[in-house]
């Protein structure tokens, strides 16, 4: 596969039986062979996507001790400010061309999550910051849902299995900064070759060039969305789950060429975590003599909490 399809929301959205099977076939068939799509019809409108660039370029705008202030190394990075190079791929220690932020879950005080949740964190310098910020999670939060659920029925599930699990789920929202590259990189890149840890990411700032994605010959293709469109991928978890039928794709973000070194690059991807407690035993849907069993069973929690060590953003 040479380019990433494109599928449109809507149709699974509409009451026509058709086009919304339409839309289970086209995704499901994307993410068996390449693992991306770029999707149309989601629920962020482009006002708030204006509004979220705004206040992220401002907040990476500000200066470095304004931002460390947010920095809580304690909680692994779940919530709030990463600095510079924190993150490396992982069976990398070359840390990525990038600094991040992020916005985590919003739970009632009643759940039984919010224990486990870090809050998030309150940008005293931006007003609307955390506003925006909220809005966008749960916009695309919604959009992802209805996505798992098209999955599920390509898969022979219910059409709701994963709702249970993504509702309160672990999920992230991630807005990135790739500042001006100011001096040959050695062996760093923006972001390195890597496979995502979750569900489903949802990214939004994948319109011009820079991603890239692994197809099935071992080719690096451009993975370049519409201005109306999200590119989603399916990540390890999902994979995982589906005894690898729904590929997890490495793909990677690089540097750009020399005479574009000196602009920023914004990327906001939203990482679509199940609750922790979510088994993730690969499906007897998908196992069978030709299909045999890939992976040991483990919980979501267990899964994130290997991967964030082998990230580093965790210490073991």
């Amino acid at each position: 596969m040479e380019k990433i399809p494109s599928v449109d929301l809507r149709d699974f959205l509409s009451e026509d039986a058709k086009r919304k099977q339409k839309f289970v076939d086209e995704i499901g068939k994307a993410y068996e062979e390449i693992g991306f799509v770029a999707l149309k019809g989601h629920f962020l409108e482009e006002k708030l996507v204006e509004e979220l660039y705004t206040e992220v370029k401002h907040f990476f705008e500000l200066p470095l001790e304004a931002k460390e202030k947010y920095e809580i190394p304690e909680i692994g990075g779940q919530r709030g400010y990463i600095s510079f190079g924190k993150e490396h791929a992982k069976g990398r220690s070359t840390g990525d061309l990038k600094e991040f932020w992020h916005f985590g879950q919003y739970v009632d005080k009643d759940s039984k999550w919010a224990k486990e949740y870090p809050d998030n964190v309150e940008v005293k310098e931006l007003p609307n910051f955390n506003k925006v910020g909220k809005e966008t999670y749960q916009m695309l939060e919604k959009t992802g849902v209805y996505v798992l659920r098209a999955l599920a029925l390509y898969i022979g599930l219910d059409e709701f299995y994963f709702d249970k699990f993504a509702k309160d789920g672990n999920s992230i929202l991630r807005p990135i900064h790739y500042p001006p590259i100011t001096s040959e990189p050695k062996d760093a890149v923006r972001a390195a070759a890597h496979g995502d840890i979750n569900l489903i990411t949802l990214l939004m700032g994948a319109q011009g060039k820079g991603l890239q994605v692994k197809n099935h010959k071992d080719e690096w293709i451009d993975a370049i969305a519409q201005p109306d469109e999200l590119m989603i991928n399916v990540g390890d978890m999902l994979s995982r789950l589906t005894n690898n039928k729904l590929k997890s794709t490495i793909h990677q973000v690089v540097n750009p060429p020399r005479e574009m070194w000196g602009k920023s690059r914004y990327s906001v991807p939203f990482f679509m975590h199940p609750v922790s407690d979510m088994p993730l035993n690969c499906l007897p849907e998908c196992i069978d003599e030709d299909h045999p069993k890939l992976y040991e069973d483990i919980t979501a929690g267990e899964f994130l909490h290997e991967r964030l060590v082998e990230l580093g953003l965790i210490k073991k």
